[in-house]
C-alpha cells in the first residue's frame, strides 16, 4: 500500500489543478461581464483551497516517497509535470482577473523560464545529460508556491470582504513584492540550468 501513496498524491494534485482551472474559469469570465453561476466568493475560496491543497501534496509525494524508498519512474515523471501544470496554470489564472503590470511582468518571466528549462532538459536527454535539481532550485518552488498564495489571498481578499480590512493593500504590495522576488530567484536558477547544461554539452564534444 505505502508504494501508491505518493503517486495517489501525485494524481490527486492533477486533479485539483482541473478544479482550480475550472473556477479561474469562471472567475474570468465574470471579469468580463458573463454570467456566472456561482458566486464570486465561492468561487475564489475554491482556487485558493485547491491551490493551496495541491501545493501540500507537492510536498508529501516526495518527501513520503524517499521516507519509504518507494520512489518509482512513475513519480519522476509524473511529479515534475504535476509542479509545472500547478504553478504555471495558477499563474495564467491570476494573470487573467489580476492584470496588474508588476503581476504579469513577474508572471510571464516564470513561465517564460520553467518552459525554457523544459525544453533544455528535452534538448539535454537523447545525449544523456541530465541537469540535476539543486538545492536552489527546490527552495525555488517552495517561494513560488508561497508567492502565489499570498497573491490569490490578498487579490481575492475584497470577494470575501467587500470593505477589506486596514492594511489591505500593504499586503497587496507585499504579496506582488514576494512574487516578484519569487520571478528573480527563478530567472537566477534558470541561469544556473543554462550554464550547467553549457558545460555538459562542451564536455560531451
Amino acid at each position: 500500500m505505502k508504494q501508491h501513496i505518493p503517486n495517489v498524491l501525485t494524481y490527486a494534485r492533477l486533479v485539483l489543478c482541473l478544479v482550480m482551472f475550472a473556477g479561474f474559469g469562471f472567475l474570468a469570465a465574470g471579469v468580463v461581464g458573463r454570467p456566472v453561476p456561482v458566486p464570486a466568493d465561492l468561487l475564489t475560496a475554491t482556487i485558493v483551497a485547491t491551490f493551496v491543497l495541491a501545493a501540500v501534496t507537492d510536498f508529501f509525494d516526495g518527501y513520503l516517497a524517499r521516507k519509504w524508498g518507494v520512489v518509482s519512474m512513475t513519480g519522476a515523471i509524473l511529479d515534475p509535470i504535476a509542479d509545472k501544470v500547478l504553478v504555471c496554470g495558477a499563474i495564467l489564472g491570476i494573470c487573467a482577473v489580476a492584470t496588474a503590470p508588476e503581476i504579469v511582468m513577474a508572471g510571464g518571466v516564470i513561465l517564460f523560464r520553467e518552459f525554457a528549462i523544459s525544453a533544455l532538459r528535452e534538448v539535454l536527454a537523447p545525449k544523456g545529460i541530465k541537469l540535476p535539481v539543486t538545492f536552489l532550485a527546490k527552495t525555488k518552488t517552495t517561494l513560488q508556491l508561497v508567492a502565489i498564495t499570498a497573491l490569490m489571498v490578498t487579490v481575492f481578499w475584497r470577494a470575501w470582504d467587500p470593505d477589506g480590512f486596514d492594511g489591505l493593500d500593504t499586503a497587496l504590495g507585499a504579496a506582488k513584492g514576494l512574487f516578484l522576488f519569487a520571478a528573480v530567484v527563478t530567472v537566477w536558477t534558470g541561469f544556473e540550468y543554462a550554464m550547467e547544461a553549457r558545460k555538459a554539452l562542451r564536455r560531451d564534444i
